[in-house]
């Protein structure tokens, strides 16, 4: 690691986390609602679809995000409870994941990043292997269980039909764990050169800050991410730029 940042760097978003979080959320329920309600701008065509879906899958991503920075305790990092009750509501909303099994992998997954012990790290057979034991690895029959009651309810009592829940509520959850999967476990984690070793033993994705947020909330940036975990995600970019500062100047002559 070629700089120190400090905590203390950080420690003034107490509410601004809040409000992100909130904020991923209510947005995932106003596009998730009038998604399956079909109240969406430009419904009748195709193309509106389409957007809707990608919005939606965006949306489900920012919830596993923002459960995921609750892990870290960044959320709310003075009200621990508050933190981790955003951070247990924010996976529920996302597929009914158990928010406590998923805390302590995610430390497992800290401790020994990119090796055969960690909980995220499934390479052997490649990219489709890897993501089925990513997904699968957290999966559980109660988690089944509550979708399926939702989605009946959904279809049966709310009477929402079934084309419109696959497309607008079950396509977006699955096109959300591949992004998850590409830009947050399998680019930055895969085998090949990492830049660092130990709890960093993995690679940031150099894009530009747009791209960073739109492929995966800044995730992306993950070396800055396991070198300094007590960094928001929304926040990544600005770690980003002084790592980049420090090497510019550790190489300059």
């Amino acid at each position: 690691m070629l700089t120190t940042i400090s905590p203390n760097q950080f420690t003034d978003y107490t509410f601004t986390g809040l409000a992100v979080a909130a904020t991923i959320i209510l947005c995932w329920a106003g596009l998730i609602s009038t998604g399956l309600s079909f109240a969406f701008p430009g419904h009748g065509s195709v193309f509106g679809a389409v957007i809707w879906i990608l919005l939606s899958t965006f949306a489900y991503t920012g919830l596993f995000i923002t459960a995921h920075d609750a892990m870290h305790g960044l959320v709310s990092p003075k009200y621990t409870r508050l933190n981790h009750a955003i951070g247990a509501l924010a996976l529920a909303l996302f597929a009914a994941m158990p928010y406590k099994t998923l805390l302590r992998a995610h430390g497992h997954h800290h401790d020994t990043p990119s090796s055969h012990d960690d909980p995220d790290y499934h390479e052997g057979g490649g990219y489709l292997r890897w993501y089925l034991g990513f997904v699968f690895e957290y999966a559980t029959w109660t988690q089944f269980v509550v979708m399926a009651i939702i989605f009946n309810l959904l279809h049966h009592l709310l009477g929402v039909s079934l084309p419109v829940l696959w497309l607008f509520w079950i396509l977006p959850q699955i096109l959300s764990t591949l992004q998850l999967f590409t830009f947050g476990t399998f680019l930055p984690h895969r085998s090949g050169d990492y830049e660092g070793d130990g709890p960093t033993r993995t690679r940031t994705l150099h894009y530009p800050a747009w791209l960073s947020l739109l492929t995966c909330y800044h995730f992306g940036y993950h070396y800055e991410h396991h070198a300094w975990p007590f960094v928001p995600w929304w926040r990544l970019p600005e770690a980003y730029r002084i790592r980049k500062a420090s090497f510019a100047k550790s190489s300059s002559p």
